[in-house]
């Protein structure tokens, strides 16, 4: 489930948001409680006009560290004020009073998109490259950094990539490993994989190398 960070200082309107954005399946974080800044959300709704400090100033802090969709929704109009809104690190600028159906429908492409950058498909498996797990459907495992780094090496690759290959790309990574440490990834991963149902995805061709197939 999406999660969606809503900074809104009008109570009936953040009630309404909240609502509305449950209704349609997202988890919600109250950005009014500054801690919530700091844990994960995927999008943030914030308002401009805020007592104590601008959306504008909250957007900013997010871009610190996030690069999640931030789409400003607020009753002002000015092109100065929208202008302002993509130099902080805004994606998108909503004007009140909006529209349900439209904010909707820029969250969801948002976050489709995130998704798109975020995530490497192969068949059924799915290489989350933000928080380094592999998925399968709803199932999913977290990888060590030398796993992940195996399995991007081969859902990036079209067709079979040679071990040799596969070490010289993991040392231009920085990560040291040689022909006995890639192969007990290698099995560790295959491991991992049938526990969330993609039993037999890593194929192998002797003296050739390795590539992902279907299970």
């Amino acid at each position: 489930m999406h999660r969606i960070l809503i900074v809104e200082d009008d109570e009936v309107i953040f009630e309404e948001l909240k609502k509305l954005l449950a209704r349609n399946g997202y988890e919600t974080l109250d950005g009014r409680d500054n801690d919530n800044l700091a844990r994960d959300f995927d999008c943030a709704v914030l308002d401009v006009g805020l007592p104590g400090r601008s959306g504008y100033e909250i957007c900013a802090q997010i871009r610190e560290t996030k690069k999640c969709p931030v789409i400003f929704l607020t009753s002002m109009d000015k092109p100065e004020n929208e202008l302002m809104g993509f130099v902080v690190g805004g994606d998108d600028y909503i004007r009140k009073p909006f529209n349900t159906a439209v904010l909707l429908a820029r969250i969801a492409r948002f976050l489709k998109s995130k998704a798109q950058e975020d995530n490497i498909i192969k068949g059924s498996l799915c290489l989350d490259t933000v928080k380094m797990e592999v998925k399968n459907g709803e199932k999913r495992i977290p990888l060590s950094k030398t796993e992940f780094m195996v399995l991007k090496i081969l859902a990036e690759s079209n067709g079979i990539i040679a071990q040799k290959k596969i070490i010289e790309k993991l040392w231009d990574d920085e990560a040291y490993i040689d022909e006995n440490t890639l192969y007990v990834n290698i099995n560790r991963l295959r491991e991992k994989l049938k526990d969330i149902g993609l039993d037999g995805v890593i194929k192998t061709m002797r003296g050739a190398g390795y590539w992902l197939g279907e299970s």
